[in-house]
């Protein structure tokens, strides 16, 4: 049984994975938090959402993010659940990235990984129970070229996941790594793809469930890495 306080705060939250997981959750009975970069886009996201609070932060601030943690954290409480699914992306030849491009991607897609645990590993640690789910892709175990902008970041990030979750872990709080081996069914992706048959496409309510059930698993079965692709993806 949830305590009538139980929070989950979305970290990044889009049309797809983060809002999927923000409804999921709270139909699951938690207080939602949702963090994304663009006030006026997150403001409407949580107006989808009953009882949802909306906050703005830039997370390749890491200041000015660690200082919205703080703030969700006085206004809303410890979180239960913390699902961080922010991500930023560079694609290009290895010669074309900009090195300015290369550092903002590790600020957030590892950086901010950081300071979240930073920010709220010790108190959940310290409350002996939680989770910290982290949104990854096939990109984080595998470089290609033309990914050079976006893998090396995605790498460090789950290599950083399996220290908090190893550090974590005994404390009774449950980090997990959940890889989305998939194109996400999104409107821009199906511009992109409109040949590709439904069933390449990873639902994000689907996605939702699974990152639901994770952050679910009894003490005494618990994943840390996860891989999630539909069934006809081939890996």
């Amino acid at each position: 049984m949830l305590s009538s306080d139980a929070h989950c705060l979305v970290i990044g939250v889009g049309p797809g994975t983060g809002l999927a997981c923000a409804r999921r959750f709270a139909t699951g009975g938690y207080a939602v938090s949702l963090l994304a970069r663009h006030a006026g886009r997150m403001e409407s996201f949580a107006a989808e959402i009953d009882g949802a609070a909306g906050y703005a932060a830039d997370i390749a601030d890491l200041d000015g993010y660690r200082k919205c943690l703080d703030r969700i954290v006085d206004e809303r409480g410890l979180p239960e659940i913390v699902i961080y699914n922010a991500a930023l992306a560079t694609f290009g030849a290895y010669t074309e990235i900009a090195l300015e491009d290369f550092e903002r991607n590790y600020r957030v897609n590892a950086g901010g990984l950081l300071v979240t645990a930073q920010v709220l590993g010790p108190a959940m640690a310290e409350r002996g129970h939680g989770a910290i789910m982290v949104t990854g892709n096939t990109g984080s175990q595998r470089g290609k070229p033309d990914y050079v902008g976006w893998s090396p970041s995605k790498a460090a990030q789950r290599i950083l996941a399996e220290s908090l979750a190893r550090e974590l872990g005994p404390r009774g709080v449950h980090v997990a790594y959940i890889v989305i081996d998939a194109i996400i069914d999104m409107p821009f992706a199906r511009r992109r793809r409109p040949e590709m048959p439904d069933e390449v496409f990873a639902k994000p309510d689907d996605i939702a469930n699974e990152i639901f059930h994770v952050a679910h698993q009894p003490p005494s079965t618990r994943s840390f890495l996860v891989e999630l692709r539909p069934f006809g993806e081939i890996w």
